[in-house]
């Protein structure tokens, strides 16, 4: 089974068994720019200056990345000229994750589980229902980041957006995190995309790394 970068990253932060979110903020931009990034993959959209163009709104045949494409479409028509990809991506990560999951849930990867807290509030949990996919996606980590090899297009791009969004404990919960983020950061800087989708991963990048540090203000202050 074939699944989106966004749907990837979701699995990655999903707790197995209680289907609790880890590290939520962050993972919530990490998939916002993933389904970005699987649309400029898929030549739908191109990223110049820091701005957003949606350079073909045809379907790509993925429920999700159609979904997001054409309200991305109708959001930047309204818009006198190319918005900039932070801007979208400030916009699309409060509710990406929602419409990914539930992607996930179609797919039978994971199922929904609500419950009351304290008998009062309303909680919704999605532990795994069917781990191969996560297996095989944790395997093609592993063999890119700690054994050498080569990875393809779609691993090099979810890498770089673990790396952007500093979630190398949900990639590698075991792992020494210093050493897998700086081979994380060779992977993605290396030259596996063309300049339009590097631009797009940069600009991504430096959306995820603002929003990490203002996190980490607020539970300091």
């Amino acid at each position: 089974m074939t699944i989106t970068l966004a749907e990837e990253i979701t699995l990655l932060s999903l707790d197995d068994e209680s289907g609790e979110a880890k590290e939520r903020q962050s993972a919530s931009w990490a998939v916002a720019g993933g389904i970005l990034l699987e649309l400029a993959l898929a030549g739908r959209v191109s990223v110049a200056g820091g701005r957003l163009t949606v350079t073909d709104g045809s379907p790509t045949g993925e429920a999700l990345l159609d979904e997001r494409l054409a309200l991305l479409t109708a959001w930047a028509g309204r818009r006198s000229r190319a918005p900039k990809v932070t801007d979208w991506l400030t916009k699309d990560q409060a509710k990406a994750p929602a419409a990914t999951i539930a992607r996930l849930c179609e797919r039978g990867l994971v199922v929904e589980e609500r419950r009351r807290v304290l008998g009062v509030f309303p909680v919704r949990r999605y532990p795994e229902a069917d781990g191969s996919v996560e297996r095989r996606l944790r395997e093609r980590l592993r063999a890119a980041v700690l054994d050498g090899a080569a990875p393809d297009e779609r691993t090099a791009g979810l890498i770089a957006l673990v790396h952007g969004a500093k979630l190398h404990r949900i990639a590698f919960p075991e792992e020494p995190r210093k050493e897998v983020a700086a081979r994380m950061e060779k992977l993605a800087e290396g030259q596996w995309a063309g300049e339009g989708v590097r631009e797009a991963i940069r600009n991504m990048q430096a959306a995820m790394a603002a929003v990490t540090v203002a996190t980490i203000v607020a539970a300091t202050g």
